[in-house]
């Protein structure tokens, strides 16, 4: 798959072709808390307003929390007063894979990190401009790089 990453010097590049990221379940768990797992490999939800990264208001890069593809910049995100995460674009459109989600007797939009398949929430047409899109995300299935620290996100196999 081709997806952006950063670069040595902090700047989104690509896109580059990189291999999927597979585990088995064992090791996702090893690598994430229980409640990560849940939402992140069990496409569970958080309760809303709980999530640590919804009152963010730090600059920087919300990354995948299975496998650190840099997914929103805090540049796109916006208080959608939902209790949840919410950004109207993702850092880059590769990045992000949608995936119609039929639970629950609704029809929604899941979205999942195009690396390893981790769900991070659903996108709704009901955002700010210039999109018009509202990506709402679970904080379990994120990390944050601030954005001095972006140069750590520099992928060194695609870069």
């Amino acid at each position: 798959m081709k997806v952006r990453v950063f670069n040595a010097s902090g700047q989104l590049a690509g896109p580059f072709e990189v291999a999927a990221v597979v585990k088995t379940d064992a090791e996702w768990r090893s690598q994430l808390t229980q409640s990560q797992f849940e939402i992140a490999r069990g496409k569970g939800t958080e309760h809303p307003f709980c999530g640590t990264l919804l009152d963010n208001k730090r600059d920087g890069v919300y990354s995948c929390i299975c496998c650190r593809l840099p997914l929103f910049a805090s540049s796109g995100k916006f208080d959608s007063g939902t209790g949840w995460p919410s950004f109207f674009r993702p850092v880059a459109e590769e990045n992000v894979i949608t995936h119609a989600d039929r639970a629950y007797g609704m029809v929604r939009t899941e979205i999942l990190c195009a690396r390893c398949d981790c769900h991070l929430g659903h996108v709704f047409p009901d955002g700010p401009q210039p999109t018009g899109l509202r990506f709402c995300v679970n904080s379990d299935s994120l990390t944050f790089t601030d954005v001095a620290d972006v140069v750590s996100l520099a992928d060194p196999a695609a870069v």
